[in-house]
């Protein structure tokens, strides 16, 4: 399949294919125990676009957003932020060396990630959970984190919330807070793994317009996700992963237009409920 881009967006006209990836993967591996669950994966997510990771349960794109966050290392294969490598380097020989822990702070700090589940703290309000990690981590003093706090609350629709706790706010506004909160610590890259599947159809959407707003202001995004209608609209890259392996790299112009290939045309059979039928 070719790799050529469709028209470019402002955010891509601004970041040419040809500048370094914002995230570059290179022949990464990962096994637990026998099973291998990453098979030689190598992808480029330009900055400053929006990049959507697709496929059925299971095909390793939740491990591949881990790995890419260093929540989980890779069994072979390296990584690099913005052209700096994350947790390991490549010598000339192909043999991989871990760098030190705190050169893998400094580059997992340009990252931030949104996760499925909110992992909100129920005794923090929503402005309490998205200042805590710039006080204790970032050591900002307690004033400017919460300014910061609300700057980011307000950006993702949140300003009036901002004293209430996680138990008073519907998951929608529990997951924008979680969202509130990761770009609080300024991210270079924002990952997103499924963060609207345990959520109603209506509270999807607001997060979802949420992402939709980010990736229009040209932040770097990288989306896991089931959500088809989404990516085909918001994401300039369309990534497709099965088994370990990834089948499609793409535009969503090229990875969704006839024909298909098979394995694809199979997967959103299977999800035309959840926005594939536009598509078709």
């Amino acid at each position: 399949m070719s790799d050529v881009s469709t028209a470019p967006t402002p955010a891509a006209q601004a970041t040419p294919q040809t500048a370094t990836p914002a995230v570059l993967v290179k022949g990464v591996t990962k096994r637990f125990g026998e099973t291998e669950v990453l098979q030689g994966i190598d992808l480029a997510v330009p900055a400053g676009a929006t990049t959507c990771l697709i496929g059925p349960s299971g095909s390793g794109k939740s491990t591949l957003l881990r790995c890419i966050a260093f929540l989980e290392e890779a069994t072979t294969g390296t990584i690099a932020i913005h052209g700096d490598p994350l947790g390991f380097a490549e010598a000339p020989n192909g043999q991989r060396t871990r760098l030190s822990p705190q050169n893998i702070r400094e580059v997992r700090s340009r990252i931030g990630m949104v996760f499925q589940q909110f992992n909100l703290w129920p005794h923090m309000t929503a402005l309490g959970n998205v200042c805590e990690a710039l006080v204790t981590v970032r050591r900002m003093k307690r004033s400017d984190a919460e300014a910061r706090g609300m700057a980011q609350l307000r950006r993702v629709g949140l300003e009036n919330r901002a004293k209430h706790y996680p138990s008073e706010l519907s998951g929608g506004q529990q997951q924008r807070v979680a969202i509130a909160r990761a770009l609080a610590l300024d991210p270079e890259i924002l990952l997103f793994d499924e963060p609207t599947a345990s959520l109603d159809p209506e509270l999807t959407g607001e997060v979802l317009n949420v992402m939709r707003d980010l990736a229009a202001s040209g932040m770097t995004l990288l989306v896991v996700t089931h959500e088809i209608g989404f990516a085909a609209s918001v994401g300039q890259r369309i990534a497709f992963l099965d088994h370990g392996r990834l089948l499609l790299n793409g535009s969503p112009r090229e990875v969704f237009g006839e024909p298909r290939h098979p394995r694809l045309a199979q997967f959103l059979e299977t999800y035309l409920d959840r926005g594939a039928a536009a598509l078709l």
